[in-house]
């Protein structure tokens, strides 16, 4: 049915996928829309409150079992626009501990600097969270790394 050079041409990757998309039926409307409803839906959770956004974090960081997943879980928490709640953090922490972790630990305040609108919720944050951090020996980077003015790097 088809020459050699057809069978030859439609071997090469490129001119198979030029023909096929030249070739296939145009959708109709409904095949749109039952292809476009298939595509999972990100953004399950936009109805929740803030109460239950803080309890299906928690729960996420309690069921957290290896430092991917509460690395993956606390990307998520932060990637809202809100700042995650005290206890949300505590979990963020606590979890980083499970996994022996202490970069993520010390990152979760980091990450929470630049998220709060000014220094007065950090350190509202801070002193809230002040139990937790000296129990579980994290120390802020801030104190770990101090800003030295006016002095010149070590070569």
């Amino acid at each position: 049915m088809f020459s050699s050079s057809i069978k030859q041409a439609l071997r090469t990757p490129v001119i198979r996928s030029s023909l096929v998309s030249t070739v296939r039926p145009t959708t109709t409307k409904l095949a749109t829309f039952n292809r476009i409803s298939s595509i999972r839906n990100y953004s399950a959770h936009e109805e929740e409150t803030f109460e239950e956004f803080t309890a299906r974090f928690e729960k996420e960081f309690e069921e957290a079992y290896d430092l991917f997943e509460v690395q993956r879980v606390l990307n998520n928490a932060f990637s809202y626009d809100l700042v995650p709640s005290p206890a949300v953090i505590e979990k963020a922490l606590r979890a980083a501990r499970r996994v022996n972790d202490y970069a993520t630990a010390v990152r979760v305040f980091e990450g929470l600097k630049y998220k709060v609108e000014n220094a007065e919720q950090y350190n509202a944050y801070l002193e809230e969270l002040k139990s937790t951090r000296e129990e579980l020996g994290i120390t802020l980077k801030e104190d770990l790394f101090p800003e030295s003015v006016g002095e010149k790097p070590v070569n």
